[in-house]
């Protein structure tokens, strides 16, 4: 019953937002911060956005994710008297994306003054049909139905720019919409982003493929979206006083087999060394840097860390660097729940987070934030992660540190309805409408210029 009041509740808030963002609209001399700006909200048919919410539990190989609907998206809270603090699940960015949209201030009815246009399609919720459901066989036509829309309904807006004024989210990895049209039988994944249809559209996912230029990768949503400048001003001071008692952690899954991998090899580093006094010289360096401990590692196999973001924050606060390899996929959710934390990320590919996210985390920057040891190094040349880490001069430490934590309003999504105070800081979901518009605006004049 609590599962249909939330949805009947968000289906009500779209429908009466929508209403009144259709009103008739004039663009006067107080609307020139908006210049180059307007966005348009393309009206599609439910079934491609609110009446999938109903569902969330209608696939048993995948988590039942009724319960973070809550919040438009947010999720419920982790307890009660939180103000900031969400059990959010990633899969659920389009609901949240399309929830703070509707707060842009520069949104417009006429689609003629817009410079881009928003498409309300939950991508990812979708894919759940053909990637678990009963049109596993047909995920070659995933898309097709939008398509037809898009060009019976208003061809117009569509034909403008023959898409490429449009743009989406799709909360899953580039990789689950990627499959080949022509792979028979169908092997993993939807082929959304190989139909010809939609390659002039931007498509906002969790990880991107790096050379199809459509897609680009936006910040995984972590639990914490922070409604007022109080709240987030008081997290960061927490950030910064937090004593960093451990050198480096593993937050995550994996590494239990016998190949040789980078998860593998951290878990047997951290295993090694977490006794510091069978090496002296590595207890006495800990100790010079305030820290008693080389190694944490929480385990988050079988995703039980997924919605409880308590099992791997504080771990996270008390260290100084947080591991981040690849998986099953190279980019990870817990790359921005250490950034959040003010825990120096440590890579091992680039294709984790430098070739990914560049609108939230600036390439040409990443070693003002960041440590990068080439995987293979670990792997097969017997070189120790912690050995690099303590070789680190204390100074660049503490810049680098600085630099994360200035980073922290980049890759969070705060509350809707947030206060004015908070709203003049960028997070997430503004660096990408940003990055979107001017993409759009890049794409479009050089179509014209042709």
């Amino acid at each position: 019953m609590a599962i249909k009041s939330a949805i009947a509740i968000t289906i009500t808030f779209f429908i009466v937002f929508f209403t009144k963002l259709t009103l008739p609209q004039q663009i006067s001399a107080v609307d020139s911060d908006c210049t180059d700006r307007w966005i348009h909200i393309r009206t599609l048919p439910s079934r491609f956005n609110l009446d999938l919410l109903a569902t969330c539990n209608q696939y048993p190989t995948t988590d039942d994710l009724c319960p973070f609907l809550a919040n438009h998206g947010l999720g419920p809270k982790t307890h009660a008297r939180t103000r900031s603090w969400y059990r959010t699940d990633p899969l659920l960015l389009e609901l949240v994306f399309h929830r703070r949209i509707l707060e842009y201030p520069c949104l417009t009815p006429d689609p003629n003054l817009a410079s881009a246009i928003y498409l309300p399609y939950y991508a990812g919720f979708d894919s759940l049909r053909f990637l678990y459901g009963p049109d596993q066989n047909s995920s070659s036509d995933h898309g097709s139905d939008l398509f037809r829309v898009l060009t019976r309904d208003s061809p117009e807006i569509w034909s403008r720019h023959s898409g490429h004024d449009h743009f989406l989210v799709m909360a899953r990895p580039a990789w689950d919409f990627s499959q080949p049209l022509t792979v028979d039988p169908p092997i993993w994944g939807t082929s959304f982003l190989e139909r010809p249809e939609f390659f002039n559209v931007t498509a906002l996912t969790l990880e991107s493929r790096f050379w199809p230029w459509q897609e680009q990768a936006v910040p995984y949503p972590t639990s914490f979206h922070p409604h007022s400048l109080p709240f987030y001003e008081s997290w960061i001071r927490r950030v910064r006083r937090s004593r960093r008692t451990t050198l480096m952690l593993f937050a995550g899954g994996g590494g239990t087999s016998s190949s040789p991998n980078i998860r593998r090899s951290i878990r047997l580093e951290c295993s090694n060394l977490t006794e510091p006094e069978i090496e002296p010289e590595i207890s006495s360096i800990l100790a010079g840097n305030g820290q008693s401990k080389i190694c944490e590692f929480v385990d988050c196999s079988n995703g039980v860390c997924e919605h409880d973001p308590i099992r791997y924050m504080r771990p996270m606060l008390q260290s100084t660097f947080c591991l981040q390899p690849p998986g099953d996929t190279p980019t990870r959710r817990a790359t921005f729940d250490g950034i959040l934390a003010g825990c120096i990320p440590v890579f091992f590919e680039d294709l984790t987070a430098k070739m990914q996210y560049q609108w939230h985390l600036p390439s040409e920057e990443f070693s003002e934030f960041a440590v990068t040891i080439a995987k293979e190094d670990i792997v097969y040349r017997g070189e120790r992660i912690a050995d690099v880490l303590m070789n680190i001069p204390r100074e660049e430490v503490v810049r680098k540190r600085e630099r994360v934590i200035d980073l922290i309003p980049r890759v969070m999504y705060r509350r809707h309805g947030a206060s004015v105070g908070l709203m003049n800081k960028k997070d997430a979901f503004d660096i990408a409408i940003d990055g979107v518009l001017q993409k759009i605006k890049d794409r479009v004049q050089g179509m014209s210029d042709h």
